[in-house]
Formats: C-alpha cells, sequence, structure tokens
C-alpha cells in the first residue's frame, strides 16, 4: 500500500495546520504559503512560503515542519523547502507601487534627535541580513547623514541615460542628497525645491528589483511628508521616538498626519528606551518609561521594539557599519532584526497590490 492511499494531502495539511507561526502568532497556513509538492511512494514534499524576509529563522522552520511530518514519512525522508516571497502590497488610492519597488516604508519622526536616521539603517540592514532586497533612500534633504552612517562618504552615483546608480553598502541600495552635494554646503532651500528633489531623487534612481525601499524621512510634518502621502505610493509608516512626553507630543502629531493623508502606520518604534551601564549593568530610564505603549494604546497601533541608549550604536554608525552588520551575532542586532521581522509581518498583513497585473484597455477607433 503506498502512502498516499494511507495519508492524503488532507491529512497532512490538517497535521501541519496548526503550526504557529511566533512571527504572526497565526498558523503557518494562515498565508496561503503551505502546499504539498509531492506526495507519492517515493517522496514527501512540503513548500512553506512566508510573506516576510526570515532567512534566520528557516533552518528552525524546516525542523518544525519535519517533525509534524514524521508520522507520515512511511519511510521516505520528508523534505521541506522554506522560503520567503514579498509581493507589492497596497498603496494609497489613485497611485501605484514604483517601478523596480514593491514596498516603500517611511521611517518618521515627530522631531529631530530621537535616533530615526539610526534606525532606518539599521531597519533596512536587518531586513536585508534576512534575506530581502533592500533600499535606503535618505529624504532629509537638509541634513543627509546616511552617507556618513552607511560607509559612503564622499562617495558620487554613477549616472546611466540621465538615472541614477543606487550606490551599494552591505548589501543595500542608497540613495541621497548628500552624494549630489559637498559635505560642508548648505541646503537653502524653500520647501517646494525639497519635495521636487525628493521626488527626483525617488523616480530618477535606478532600484533594482526592491523587495523593500527604506525612507529615511526629515523630522516634522511638513512639505516633504505631504509630498511623500500625496504622490510617493507609499506601504506603510513607522514612527520613532524617545519615551518623554515632549517626544511623544510631537510624534503623535506625525502618527495623525499620516492617518489624514491615508498612509498606515504599521507601528512605532520606542528608542533611547533605557541606558544600560557599561561597567556594571545597571538599567536606568534616563527619558521615561512606558511613553510608546501609552501611545499605541491611545492610536490603535503596535510597538515593534524598544533600543536601548547605548554607546555602541553611536560608534558604529560613526564608522560606517551600524550595528547590524558591526556585531551581526550581538544582542542589540537580535533587536533591530526582532522589529525588522515584525514591520515585514505588517506589511505581509497588507492587502496585495494587484495593478500590474490587470490589463490596460485601450479603445481605437478604427
Amino acid at each position: 500500500m503506498t502512502p498516499t492511499s494511507t495519508h492524503g494531502d488532507d491529512d497532512i495539511l490538517a497535521a501541519i495546520g496548526n503550526l504557529i507561526d511566533p512571527d504572526t502568532g497565526k498558523p503557518y497556513r494562515h498565508a496561503k504559503g503551505v502546499s504539498i509538492a509531492a506526495n507519492d511512494a517515493q517522496q514527501l514534499m512540503v513548500n512553506v512560503a512566508l510573506p516576510y524576509p526570515a532567512q534566520s529563522r528557516f533552518a528552525a522552520i524546516r525542523d518544525e515542519f519535519l517533525a509534524a511530518l514524521a508520522p507520515f514519512a512511511a519511510g521516505r525522508q520528508p523534505v521541506v523547502n522554506v522560503s520567503s516571497q514579498i509581493t507589492s502590497h497596497a498603496v494609497q488610492r489613485g497611485l501605484s507601487p514604483l517601478p523596480g519597488v514593491k514596498n516603500i516604508i517611511a521611517v518618521s519622526s515627530g522631531k529631530g534627535g530621537v535616533g530615526k536616521s539610526t534606525t532606518a539603517a539599521n531597519l533596512a540592514l536587518a531586513l536585508a541580513a534576512e534575506g530581502a532586497r533592500v533600499g535606503l533612500l535618505d529624504a532629509d534633504i537638509y541634513g543627509p547623514s546616511q552617507p556618513l552612517m552607511m560607509g559612503l562618504a564622499g562617495h558620487k552615483p554613477e549616472v546611466n541615460a540621465g538615472k541614477l546608480q543606487p550606490l551599494l553598502a552591505h548589501g543595500v541600495q542608497v540613495m541621497s542628497i548628500g552624494f549630489l552635494v559637498d559635505e560642508d554646503q548648505a541646503m537653502v532651500w524653500r520647501g517646494p525645491m525639497v519635495s521636487q528633489a525628493l521626488q527626483q531623487l525617488l523616480n530618477d534612481t535606478l532600484w533594482d528589483n526592491l523587495d523593500y525601499l527604506v525612507i529615511d524621512m526629515p523630522p516634522g510634518t511638513g512639505d516633504v511628508q505631504l509630498t511623500l502621502s500625496q504622490k510617493v505610493p507609499v506601504t506603510g509608516a513607522i514612527i520613532v521616538t524617545t519615551p518623554q512626553d515632549i517626544a511623544l507630543l510631537d510624534a503623535k502629531k506625525g502618527l495623525k498626519m499620516f492617518e489624514k493623508v491615508g498612509v498606515p502606520v504599521l507601528g512605532i518604534v520606542e528608542n533611547m528606551a533605557m541606558h544600560v551601564c557599561s561597567n556594571c549593568g545597571h538599567e536606568e530610564h534616563i527619558f521615561g518609561h512606558g511613553g510608546a505603549e501609552k501611545m499605541a494604546a491611545q492610536y490603535g497601533v503596535p510597538v515593534l521594539g524598544s533600543l536601548p541608549l547605548e554607546l555602541s550604536i553611536r560608534l558604529a554608525t560613526d564608522e560606517g557599519k551600524p550595528t547590524v552588520v558591526a556585531e551581526p551575532d550581538g544582542k542589540l542586532a537580535a533587536r533591530y532584526q526582532q522589529i525588522a521581522r515584525k514591520l515585514a509581518v505588517k506589511v505581509g498583513d497588507k492587502a496585495r497590490d494587484f495593478s500590474g497585473k490587470i490589463p490596460k484597455i485601450v479603445i481605437q477607433n478604427n
């Protein structure tokens, strides 16, 4: 008697259907990414496709499924293929995804000095470390910092047929106004010029098949933010804040702005949540405690994670190697990767974009 007559596909899917994805808290089958590729006398093969990047967890997921499939093996060696299949997701009404970019994520803050750019750089690197194709756009026209943080200070992009070739750093495609002007040049531009510069950087860069484009936004709720929300197809935004009340006041304004313009806020990242003494290990909440949780409860958005105020984060970015690449196996890198996975899960939960698959109807008068 062959294995297929004893255990059909439905029996096997029922058995593995209860396996819970710890990143989503839901069964893996919920995302419709589990399928049986083969179930015959010679082979039992299952495919598991995640809608978010999680390369660091592939081995653990494979082992989990192999254990669940063992009772159905019947002398066969089960095979489990784990992969990530990242698709384009819905953006603002009336806009279509950018060519070469599946999803755009805006990293914003209500005020400066909360570590937004450092967070954006590390999240981009964390998504790349999990197997995604990632770009990083430095939209802070007045104070571009990504060239220094990503180790690209002094570099210039190549121009190909009027388009800018993004620079590559640690596996991430990077573009910034800082590549196009002198380091000490002051950008004395009015709002419309800044907005136009953002659109040119975004549309005139040859992004190469990105799963995610992370945009490091300037602080505040001005012209650039409005341009982004009205003319740029944004999948979602995250708000970076620190715990103290004054930072939260401005963060709330940023959150409300995105709500008004139809850009979903995917979550909040609380930076500088605590300080850990490098000598004794004592934790102290210098800027207060629990502010992000209160804000999240008030507006119904999740806290994606908290990050400490730690000297090594600043030293790493100053050296052009942010924490995720400077200490990829460290505790801080693990925090960034966890936040990045939660962010990608939130993107994966959004409705997919099918605009590229809908045929265009052309009416001709012959």
